[in-house]
């Protein structure tokens, strides 16, 4: 399934952790229950204020059709990003089928969805499912996700700017506007600056890293602060292997932008669900704006995208709070709750394998 030179040398490259980071120990099932009850009850209260009553007659009477519409393309969605996996792997050596790449992409996208900030650092985790699911080495998976993550941020700031230039025509525009792109240009500048700081100051990298190994290699014999830096090096190599093949990831960016696309779609497929027709280009710009909310401490960012949405579609659109509550529950039933029903399976059968 890969094409490692030594598949025993890739063995022993397998970081040091328990099974326990893929299985879920009482303690952190609690946690994620607790997050799950508070990230519920937030829902609850936003929409007891936007009309309980008028939110379930937009949900109940409403063409539901598009509904099944909006999963599909969710779908579409993550096959394309999963291929954008593919090809980045075959970069570094990892050869394996796309069904078989989705299958881990569904597994580690769980993973991040469950887990109370999973969308904030959650590269190394998926890494471990990749590196135990395709039998490879920690850090070509690392660097693989990584690369992955910043292609898909492309699209994602190509949408933002697209969406808001648009916006930003009209003679007015309020206030949730202007903090949704502050906060966009906020990542435009800080991603691509972090990467080229990484990048070009790898020593510089190296020496933060030791400061704050050091004092816990002098308290625990499990942190070897040579063994962290012998990866990190690996991870630079691997990375100086993929920036040799521009072709193929300027390939995996275009199924990028085509996940991206899909990605995008369920809610306007939401809004013909209650009759409401979004324009596209406003679609564009409100999704990625809404993810910012993904960053609040619950899973997925469960009540904080609603939030945003709700706030966004008043505040753009002009719809009444209970339909864009209604619309912001369907557009995440599609692209989250649905993303967890068909990646339980998948997940069930890494954790099995490892």
């Amino acid at each position: 399934m890969t094409n490692q030179a030594d598949t025993t040398a890739a063995d022993d490259d397998q970081p040091e952790r328990p099974l326990s980071m893929l299985s879920i120990d009482r303690k952190t099932s609690i946690k994620i229950g607790l997050s799950f009850l508070v990230a519920i009850a937030m829902l609850y209260l936003v929409g007891k204020a936007a009309g309980l009553h008028a939110v379930r007659e937009s949900l109940v009477y409403g063409n539901h059709e598009w509904l099944a519409v909006a999963c599909l393309s969710t779908f579409l969605g993550l096959v394309a990003w999963s291929k954008v996996w593919q090809i980045v792997l075959s970069i570094v050596g990892i050869d394996a089928s796309l069904p078989h790449v989705t299958k881990t992409f569904f597994a580690g996208t769980f993973a991040n969805y469950i887990t109370p900030l999973g969308q904030v650092g959650g590269e190394p985790f998926i890494a471990y499912i990749i590196s135990k699911d395709l039998d490879t080495n920690y850090e070509n998976s690392l660097t693989s996700v990584v690369t992955a993550d910043l292609l898909n941020l492309v699209p994602f700031f190509t949408f933002s700017a697209v969406g808001l230039g648009i916006l930003l025509t009209r003679a007015e525009f309020p206030p949730i506007v202007q903090t949704s792109a502050y906060g966009l240009a906020a990542l435009v500048v800080v991603v691509p600056m972090t990467g080229y700081i990484g990048w070009n100051h790898r020593v510089g990298v190296k020496r933060a890293v030791t400061a704050v190994a050091n004092p816990v290699a002098r308290l625990t014999s499990r942190v070897e602060v040579a063994s962290i830096l012998a990866r990190i090096d690996r991870f630079y190599e691997t990375l100086d292997t993929i920036a040799t093949a521009p072709r193929r990831l300027a390939y995996a960016l275009v199924y990028s932008l085509v996940g991206w696309v899909f990605f995008v779609l369920p809610l306007y497929f939401a809004g013909l669900v209650l009759g409401i027709s979004l324009d596209l280009w406003l679609v564009l710009f409100i999704v990625p704006a809404s993810t910012l909310a993904g960053f609040v401490p619950t899973p997925g960012g469960l009540g904080g995208v609603e939030v945003a949405l709700v706030a966004l579609l008043v505040g753009i659109v002009g719809v009444p709070a209970s339909q864009a509550f209604a619309l912001a529950v369907l557009y995440r039933v599609a692209s989250y709750w649905f993303t967890l029903a068909i990646s339980a399976v998948p997940t069930v059968y890494v954790i099995a394998k490892a």
